[in-house]
């Protein structure tokens, strides 16, 4: 079929009145890029994008980032033309109360949108990790007679503050060196940024950059719809083994002639000059939010292609699934998480003598029967394998199929280990794009000092309930002669403030269990594990499946007075064994309690908080070896805190604990001083 050239551009400028009315109506968003980018939505709504509205989430499709999201209304436009539930009610309540159509894109609240974007470059980074999940089923699903996995694309529409940021540079960098040649970057590039020209903050040659890194480059007019075509199937077909970018040139705001082209074309300073831009566009004055009959017609024909293509795909699907019953089972384990009860069985109580050089350790032992039941799971280190011990000794790298790893089924593309070299926020951003395309589950790993590094992606993780695991070691002052500099005093209290975002900071090798358990298991959020460099002691006086069950809750009675409650310990992570030691020298009127998730404990029914930290004692010490604000709410006001409101130092970690005070003697005497 010819390509309707003469339609698209029709609907091109009925996209434009869309994002025009509705940001009119409101009087807020960006005008900009739906404006200047609307060609290259009808290239790619039109004719590029094998997408199937009755079908948001069929596997088969090509996927669609917009990581420039303050274009929200573009997708938004597309969607509607498109034959998404978006409908033209849902447009015009755009920014509104429960709508459809938030002001950025976010992830499960509107049909069609792939993730949620809004910080510039994050949706570059989730477009690289919906590739990687693409090259990885290929890799594990795929069968001569079904080769079903491979034929999709990612499509990812970025601007210039997308490229500006750092977290784009990582994510391009790490596309090019692991040859994700699925993935189509298309770069708007309309030389404006917020405040002013592009130029007065980037003179760099985009396509010598790109190239430079390892990407095939395209450039071409982004008003030209067939350009944008031919450019897209040229990207879509290319066998260089490289990922793609199509630099499109195009004027912001294109049809308000007020301000197009300018920076005032980037947000809603247009909109008041909207009834003219209209009848340019050869819009009725009569009718806003307008779709003419013939645009209707051809997206509805469009949208019953998409239909039959994504049937096929369907069909095919069911008989992969008839003739590979292992691989579909294996498949099927993407749609529900083990119990944490079936998690912890199977990991072995460790030896009552068993040695560790701490929790990271532990964490290594736990890991490999867990990747065991877990097939799916995927782990993935920025450069620290070594330190971080989260490496599934099962598998191999992810990395490009050679002759030498394409043999093994346990490496190239089916490697369940990433390494993400030293790119911390694109390793996060990375796992949530993972996340969002929902087959694999991803878990990442780094120092906890630099959580800082990938903490926006975190953020977002919670805010989209995204199931990442997150195993961030050497957790305290502990990393020792590291210094200040690697030792996150605040990082924990910080992490702790997210909403949705789930820490668990366990004390022993068996609260590792608990801890694995708990977040592997969890499908609503993300979970960060921080654990220790330094040794601590299995405390076997605590029976093991107390101490794994325990961390379910995110607080236990690790302890329990032998007489009448006079005392309350409560500690975390490596400083549990020093509230355990000072009880013993305390007596029997004192009860320990383990805090490894304040999150998940305050989750639990107020009877079982109460039960764990009865109201009725009020001479409470809570011990971690970080800063202090948080701990208030279980201490009150007659209780302490012994912790760390200041920066560490660089010495050997044992050292460093008894210069700051985090001992069993300094826990004694706060007892003490209490009565």
């Amino acid at each position: 079929m010819s390509l309707p050239t003469d339609t698209l551009a029709k609907a091109a400028n009925q996209a434009r009145g869309l994002a025009i009315d509705a940001v009119h109506k409101c009087s807020s968003g960006h005008l900009g890029l739906p404006l200047g980018a609307a060609e290259i939505g009808a290239a790619l709504f039109g004719s590029a994008l094998v997408h199937c509205p009755e079908q948001p989430r069929w596997r088969g499709r090509d996927r669609f980032v917009l990581s420039a999201g303050h274009g929200s209304m573009f997708l938004y436009a597309w969607l509607h033309l498109s034959g998404y539930e978006v409908s033209r009610e849902d447009l015009a309540a755009f920014r509104q109360l429960h709508s459809k159509t938030p002001g950025h894109p976010e992830f499960r609240e509107t049909p069609g949108v792939e993730s949620t974007t809004g910080p510039l470059g994050q949706g570059i980074a989730n477009a690289v990790g919906m590739a990687v999940a693409g090259k990885m089923a290929a890799a594990r699903f795929n069968t001569p007679d079904h080769p079903l996995f491979d034929s999709s694309r990612v499509f990812c529409l970025a601007g210039d503050g997308c490229m500006q940021e750092g977290v784009a540079l990582e994510a391009m960098e790490f596309a090019a060196h692991q040859q994700l040649d699925n993935l189509i970057l298309i770069y708007d590039a309309n030389d404006v940024t917020l405040d002013a020209m592009a130029d007065k903050t980037q003179s760099l040659n985009a396509a010598a950059r790109f190239k430079a890194l390892g990407w095939d480059v395209q450039t071409i007019d982004g008003h030209d719809i067939e350009a944008i075509v031919k450019a897209l199937k040229k990207a879509r077909r290319a066998k260089s083994g490289k990922p793609q970018l199509v630099i499109a040139k195009t004027v912001i705001g294109k049809g308000i002639a007020e301000v197009e082209g300018t920076s005032k074309g980037h947000g809603e300073g247009g909109a008041k000059f909207a009834e003219a831009a209209r009848a340019r566009l050869g819009l009725p004055a009569d009718e806003h939010f307008y779709v003419s009959e013939d645009v209707r017609a051809y997206f509805d024909a469009q949208k019953k292609r998409s239909a039959r293509v994504a049937n096929k795909w369907q069909r095919s699907y069911k008989a992969w699934r008839t003739a590979n019953p292992a691989l579909a089972a294996e498949i099927d384990t993407a749609a529900k998480a083990p119990s944490a009860t079936q998690l912890l069985a199977a990991v072995p109580v460790f030896p009552a003598d068993a040695k560790h050089g701490g929790t990271r350790a532990a964490g290594k032992d736990v890991l490999q029967p867990l990747a065991a039941q877990l097939p799916l799971l995927i782990g993935g280190s920025a450069d620290l394998y070594g330190s971080t011990l989260n490496y599934i000794a099962s598998s191999g790298d992810f990395e490009p199929a050679t002759e030498a790893n394409s043999a093994a089924v346990a490496g190239g593309r089916a490697g369940r280990n990433i390494r993400f070299g030293i790119r911390e926020h694109a390793m996060a951003a990375i796992a949530n794009g993972i996340a969002y395309d929902g087959l694999f589950r991803p878990s990442v790993a780094t120092f906890l000092v630099f959580a800082d590094y990938s903490r926006p992606a975190m953020r977002l993780a919670a805010l989209t309930k995204l199931p990442v695991v997150y195993i961030y070691t050497h957790d305290s002052i502990g990393v020792g002669e590291d210094g200040p500099t690697h030792q996150p005093v605040e990082t924990i209290s910080a992490l702790r403030l997210i909403p949705g975002f789930d820490v668990i900071r366990p004390g022993d090798a068996e609260e590792v269990v608990g801890a694995y358990a708990a977040a592997l298991s969890r499908e609503d959020g993300p979970t960060l594990i921080a654990l220790s460099r330094q040794a601590v002691p299995l405390l076997n006086e605590i029976p093991a499946e107390t101490r794994r069950e325990g961390v379910l809750h995110g607080g236990y009675v690790a302890v329990r007075e032998t007489t009448s409650l006079t005392h309350i310990l409560i500690a975390t992570g490596s400083e549990l064994h020093l509230a355990v030691a000072a009880a013993r020298e305390l007596g029997s009127g004192v009860r320990v309690v383990s805090m490894p998730s304040m999150e998940r404990f305050e989750r639990q029914a107020p009877e079982y908080r109460e039960s764990v930290l009865p109201s009725s004692c009020e001479r409470r010490v809570a011990i971690e070896a970080g800063v202090t604000a948080l701990w208030h709410r279980y201490v009150g006001p007659r209780g302490t805190i012994i912790g760390i409101d200041r920066f560490g130092i660089s010495a050997p970690g044992p050292v460093i604990f008894k210069e700051l005070g985090i001992t069993a003697e300094r826990v004694v005497e706060e007892v003490r001083a209490l009565n």
